[in-house]
């Protein structure tokens, strides 16, 4: 039988998605590409906005129509949060939470036991509902590869217990719970053993990784390590020409002490997502972010101690309940200032359950489109001159892809810009998934732009 696989969402959704795909294949199934039809269909939904939402509806019913009598899944955060709604999509037959994805083929096997083995004969109106505890690691084994060549990334934490007062994960997910350091690093040796060069740890605050998990089981990798540090020493350990990304932070959690440890392992790529979510410190105050403008402005300038063009990516959340213009101006002015790589435009989504849903001075629809698209313009800007200030520098590039009809050779730095080398295609084949020293020439513009042309030294 052939199963499929959608994923919406986050870095951890796609890691999960590859979990249970690789566990269809070792109990006999056949995965294959979204674009054929399959007989089992798996939807890994996300929750984060309303959007989020309505996006997670909207691929389950295509799904469905285009498969229309397969077992159909939906698993993940819209599943977990909205449980009654997904089951009641017609054509859904399994809902199945965000701590019990390792499960799903028992699910799936037990509903076509229910339909004598075979997904179109005569199809229950099962709905199988289960939700595991969210108190505990759900240890799911080890990943063995993913799509891209170059890649992986390895899951360290699940949930998060900082209930910022617009987010709904915390209810998604549940309480933080860590993976053993052991299991993180043989993931990683796996992976590095098939010819990945980049890992990116990763999880749903990934700051949070080792909170809950003992003194003992932290300090196997070293003395004195704690948190996130944990993860990045021991696969830091490992032999091997590779990098490590971290692929977001919370300054709510991670303090300067930790910038500063973290910036001691060279293996570490000089690049880090840390989740503004708003320049002015009375709405940080009103999201319960737990920090201020001046705490982030030196975390990144540690950072950058470490090399001056450290890039730093951020989401940043535009129309919060009650946000002025003076109080939009100012995250307008924190992009200017920080400088950052890459900036993530939200608008503002009500989430029900939420404090921020509660509060009064809600914003309207109109004033909350100009304001992203204001924040849109203003990270383009701090992208371009991010950029900018990295030409005639020389970076470590992962090489990628080849692109045969533009004839270049596709990579990126360690500190996230997207660089492309024009060569002939014979050449660049050796090159692709192994890093090389480029020296950053010229910023692309129109139909390249966001991406620097750049020579093999």
């Amino acid at each position: 039988m052939k199963v499929s696989f959608y994923t919406l969402g986050c870095k951890v959704n796609q890691y999960e998605t590859q979990m249970m795909r690789e566990r269809f294949e070792r109990a006999g199934y056949e995965t294959t590409s979204e674009e054929e039809k399959a007989d089992i269909c798996i939807i890994n939904t996300c929750t984060v906005t309303n959007l989020s939402d309505r996006k997670s509806r909207q691929r389950i019913r295509r799904v469905r129509d285009r498969n229309e009598n397969a077992v159909i899944v939906v698993a993940g955060c819209y599943a977990q949060t909205n449980s009654e709604a997904a089951a009641s999509i017609p054509g859904v037959s399994i809902v199945v939470g965000t701590n019990e994805k390792s499960r799903i083929v028992e699910f799936v096997e037990e509903f076509l036991e229910k339909n004598g083995g075979h997904a179109a004969a005569g199809k229950t109106d099962m709905h199988v509902l289960s939700y595991g505890q969210l108190t505990e690691y759900e240890e799911s084994g080890i990943i063995h590869y993913m799509d891209s060549r170059t890649r992986a990334y390895i899951k360290i934490q699940d949930g998060c217990d900082r209930f910022c007062s617009y987010c709904i994960i915390p209810y998604a997910r549940g309480h933080v719970r860590s993976r053993h350091p052991d299991e993180i690093v043989r993931e990683a040796r796996e992976l590095l053993t098939r010819g990945f060069r980049e890992i990116v740890l990763t999880g749903i605050n990934t700051a949070l990784y080792g909170i809950d998990l003992s003194e003992e089981e932290l300090s196997s990798y070293g003395s004195g390590l704690h948190g996130v540090e944990t993860a990045v020493a021991a696969v830091s350990r490992l032999n091997g020409d590779f990098r490590i990304r971290l692929s977001s932070l919370e300054p709510n959690v991670i303090d300067e002490d930790t910038a500063r440890r973290l910036n001691r392992y060279p293996k570490l790529c000089p690049h880090m997502h840390l989740s503004l979510q708003s320049g002015s410190d009375t709405v940080l105050s009103r999201m319960n972010r737990r920090y201020d403008m001046e705490t982030y402005r030196r975390i990144v300038r540690i950072f950058r101690e470490r090399d001056p063009n450290f890039a730093v990516t951020t989401d940043i959340i535009a129309g919060f309940p009650g946000e002025t213009e003076e109080e939009f101006e100012e995250s307008l002015r924190a992009v200017r200032e920080i400088g950052f790589c890459r900036v993530h435009a939200f608008r503002y989504s009500r989430r029900s359950g939420t404090e921020a849903d509660r509060m009064e001075r809600q914003i309207g629809g109109e004033t909350k489109n100009e304001r992203v698209n204001a924040l849109i313009r203003e990270g383009e800007r701090s992208a371009e001159a991010f950029f900018r200030g990295n030409i005639g520098t020389v970076r470590r590039v992962l090489f990628e892809r080849y692109h045969s009809d533009t004839s270049v050779l596709a990579g990126l730095t360690d500190n996230y810009i997207p660089v492309y080398c024009h060569m002939k295609q014979e050449e660049a084949e050796s090159l692709i998934n192994r890093f090389g020293d480029v020296k950053l020439e010229k910023l692309y513009q129109d139909g390249m732009s966001g991406k620097i042309a750049g020579n093999i030294r």
